[in-house]
């Protein structure tokens, strides 16, 4: 009976050793809090990403209206260097190319909101009692700048911010005459 117990006793000293058992636990724990830590990673990507592409927009729309002064109207007629203006300027933040911009001008009336009443090269309205306005308001001559940028999370297998909408897009007006 001797040589049985001793054929066991090694697995027996082995069953009572807690060494390690600190590791296995934390590494089980670990695996658990790993997904919400990528999780916050990824969405603080996604806001920063947002935040840029908002002021990609803005930054455009500043440039535009730098380069088309109140002495180019209509802009996009007489004003040849909006989109380069633009499209370098949204260029410059630090998503770079990857965020692309498409600029367009319009006469805009402001009645409970912006509201687009005609597009050059047309002849903006006298007043804006078309729109629903004043007929003692004239219409604006606004660029708009709509940016846009594709997010792809970093960890799309387990992140929530694959499910966030993407292309982020922003938009801006500026008023130039």
């Amino acid at each position: 009976m001797r040589p049985i117990q001793n054929l066991f006793s090694p697995a027996r000293r082995y069953a009572r050793d807690r060494k390690g058992a600190a590791a296995v636990e934390f590494a089980l724990v670990l695996t658990l809090l790993i997904v919400p830590i990528l999780n916050v990673m990824d969405f603080g990507l996604y806001a920063w990403d947002r935040i840029q592409v908002d002021n990609a927009a803005q930054i455009g729309a500043q440039a535009g209206r730098a380069a088309c002064t109140y002495s180019f109207q209509p802009a996009t007629i007489n004003c040849p260097t909006l989109s380069t203006a633009v499209q370098t300027a949204v260029q410059s933040t630090s998503l770079g190319t990857r965020v692309t911009s498409t600029t367009a001008e319009h006469y805009v009336c402001y009645v409970a909101g912006l509201k687009i009443v005609a597009d050059p090269p047309a002849t903006p309205p006298t007043d804006c009692s078309s729109s629903g306005g004043s007929n003692t308001e004239k219409p604006g001559d606004y660029i708009l700048v709509t940016t846009s940028y594709t997010y792809a999370p970093i960890f799309s297998a387990v992140s929530i911010a694959s499910v966030l909408s993407t292309p982020i897009t922003s938009i801006s007006w500026i008023r130039i005459g």
